[in-house]
C-alpha cells in the first residue's frame, strides 16, 4: 500500500515540470505582482500539494529568478543573427522583444534591476547580452568594440522600456476616466507655461510632448544609437550610416 502511494506521488511530481510551476508563477505574478506570488498561491493554481513544487523549486527567490528568465528567453528569441533581415532589423526584434515584455509584465522592471545588479554572472543578463551582441557581430562592428556597443545599446534598451513601464503605472494610478492624451496634454499645457528665459527649448517641444508617440521613440532611439555604432565603429566608415527604419517586427501600441 505505501509502495503504491510512493509511485503516485512520484507520477504527480513527475507531471508537474519545473516549466508548469513557472509558468503559473508569471501568471500569478502577472495577476498579482510580487506580494502575490505565494507557494500557497501557486499550489492553489497548480491543483498540487507544496511538496511537488519544492522538488523543483527550492525557494521565493529561485521562482522569480527562473520566471524572470523564462521571459526574457521569450522576448530576446529572434532566431540566428541575419533570420531576420538586416543586423538592423534583428536589433530592432531584439529590442521590441524586451520593450513589450516589460510592458506586459509589470513585475519584470524591477526583477531585471535586481537580477543585474546583484547577480549578473546568472541567465538573465548573459541572456540579453548575447540577443544584442549577436546582432552587433553580424552588423561588422569589430571585436574590440563589441562589449561597448552591446554594453550601450542595453542600457538604452532597459532604460527606455523599464521608464515606459514606470510611466503606465503612474497612469494606473491617476484618477479614474483621466486617459493618456488628457495626461500628456497637462504636461505639454505646463510646460508651454514655462519662463521662456529659462527654457526656451522645452517651452519649443512642448506640442511634440503631446503629440509623441512611447513605441515610435523607443525605436527611433535604437536607429540613432546603431547609426552612432555605424558611424564610430564600423571600418572604413566616415560617417552616420543609415539604419533600417521599416517597420518592426511585433504589434505596434497606442
Amino acid at each position: 500500500m505505501a509502495a503504491a502511494r510512493t509511485r503516485r506521488s512520484q507520477r504527480r511530481t513527475e507531471a508537474l515540470s519545473r516549466e508548469r510551476i513557472v509558468e503559473a508563477a508569471v501568471e500569478l505574478l502577472d495577476a498579482t505582482g510580487e506580494g502575490g506570488l505565494t507557494f500557497r498561491a501557486l499550489t492553489e493554481r497548480l491543483a498540487t500539494g507544496p511538496g511537488a513544487i519544492y522538488w523543483h523549486v527550492a525557494n521565493k527567490g529561485e521562482l522569480l529568478d527562473a520566471a524572470t528568465d523564462a521571459v526574457v528567453a521569450a522576448a530576446v528569441t529572434v532566431g540566428p543573427a541575419g533570420s531576420a533581415g538586416s543586423p538592423q532589423q534583428g536589433m530592432r526584434a531584439v529590442a521590441l522583444g524586451l520593450y513589450e515584455a516589460i510592458d506586459d509584465h509589470p513585475w519584470l522592471a524591477t526583477r531585471l534591476a535586481v537580477q543585474l545588479a546583484r547577480s549578473p554572472w546568472g541567465p538573465v543578463a548573459p541572456r540579453i547580452f548575447e540577443g544584442i551582441g549577436r546582432q552587433i557581430r553580424a552588423l561588422g562592428v569589430p571585436e574590440s568594440h563589441w562589449f561597448t556597443a552591446t554594453s550601450v545599446l542595453m542600457h538604452y534598451v532597459l532604460g527606455a522600456a523599464g521608464q515606459n513601464a514606470a510611466n503606465a503605472a503612474s497612469a494606473r494610478a491617476l484618477a479614474p476616466g483621466v486617459d493618456r492624451a488628457e495626461f500628456l496634454g497637462t504636461v505639454s499645457a505646463a510646460w508651454e507655461r514655462l519662463d521662456p528665459d529659462d527654457y526656451p527649448f522645452t517651452r519649443a517641444v512642448a506640442d511634440q510632448a503631446r503629440e509623441h508617440d512611447d513605441l515610435e521613440e523607443f525605436l527611433a532611439g535604437i536607429d540613432l544609437v546603431l547609426a552612432g555604432i555605424t558611424a564610430l565603429h564600423l571600418p572604413g566608415t566616415t560617417g552616420p550610416a543609415t539604419t533600417q527604419t521599416a517597420a518592426p517586427p511585433g504589434r505596434i501600441r497606442d
